[in-house]
């Protein structure tokens, strides 16, 4: 993945509903990001035009109007494997929330460069 900030829109997969989006950042194998609920950290490796990772998932504020993807009180641990270009990229992943898996497709659009 190209060192940068994106934005990233999440939809559940596999028969579930459920969309979220956010900002993520990549830069020399590190992840992060969030929204107004959630926050997003961990590594990456790149190989080619692919790259795959480890995502933890933690909440940051607590809403009773709101429901976000993954919010729940526990930190959720995601894998996720991807492709990209220069400017956006495309990722998939599977977050373990509890004992059940949730599946999900994200599309990445670069925002700005990073040093």
């Amino acid at each position: 993945m190209k060192n940068g900030l994106y934005s990233i829109h999440v939809s559940l997969q596999d028969g579930r509903s459920g969309k979220g989006s956010g900002v993520i950042m990549f830069r020399d194998g590190r992840i992060h990001g969030g929204d107004a609920y959630l926050f997003y950290t961990g590594s990456y490796t790149v190989k080619d035009d692919t790259f795959r990772g480890e995502v933890l998932v933690q909440r940051h504020t607590s809403s009773r109007d709101a429901n976000p993807l993954f919010g729940g009180p526990d930190p959720v641990g995601i894998g996720v494997t991807g492709t990209f270009t220069d400017t956006r990229g495309v990722m998939n992943g599977t977050a373990l929330v509890g004992k059940a898996s949730q599946i999900f497709g994200a599309t990445l659009h670069k925002l700005a460069d990073l040093d």
